[in-house]
């Protein structure tokens, strides 16, 4: 997709996959009450919190390419945008499980929770909901959450994870302000008022 070279058909309807794609038989995943709180300041402890962003890293991926090919009939711009979002998530996954190698850990594991995912399942049949929830809720929540994990990151003497997340952080701004752009332009094309939603 770099350099526009790629075509797009903004008007194909791609078919449901049976199963949720790309899903790997690890983590494990449990209600969000039963995935242990993490402390930074033991390895084990860095190691969950770093896998608990790599798995809303991950589903980020899916969740940016479910917008791609379930939602058909939009501006070519739109799918460009999301494909740039996955491409970003699947470098922020990336980076974060190289360091939790390092820490002696990879993806899956620890047990993860499926509370992003259930937000695509839940706005799977309304784009404005989509848009209104996924980048300007929950990524927008993640701009807060990420100075005070990296503050503790810090203490915890874990700087290659702060970088990781400040390059997180400044792609997330990104992707909060494309999700802004959609959802303020699906609501004009709906004739709804953006600020009421």
């Amino acid at each position: 997709m770099r350099g526009g070279a790629t075509t797009l058909d903004a008007a194909a309807v791609l078919p449901s996959p049976a199963t949720l794609p790309g899903r790997p038989p690890r983590p494990v995943l449990v209600p969000a009450d039963q995935v242990p709180k993490r402390s930074p300041f033991t390895t084990a402890g860095r190691a969950a919190l770093l896998h608990a962003v790599c798995h809303i890293e991950f589903n980020a991926i899916n969740l940016a390419l479910d917008a791609v090919w379930r939602f058909a009939g939009l501006p070519e711009a739109f799918y460009r945008d999301w494909l740039q979002v996955a491409g970003e998530e699947a470098l922020h996954f990336t980076l974060l499980r190289e360091h939790l190698r390092t820490l002696g850990h990879d993806y899956g594991d620890f047990d993860a929770h499926d509370g992003l995912w259930r937000m695509t399942e839940a706005t799977q049949d309304d784009i404005v909901a989509r848009m209104a929830l996924v980048p300007r809720t929950l990524e927008a929540r993640g701009l807060d959450a990420t100075p005070p994990m990296q503050a503790r990151l810090a203490k915890a003497g874990d700087l290659r994870a702060v970088q990781i997340l400040d390059v997180i952080l400044r792609d997330e701004v990104g992707h909060v302000a494309i999700g802004n752009h959609w959802y303020r332009w699906l609501c004009a094309q709906r004739g709804l008022d953006a600020e009421a939603l």
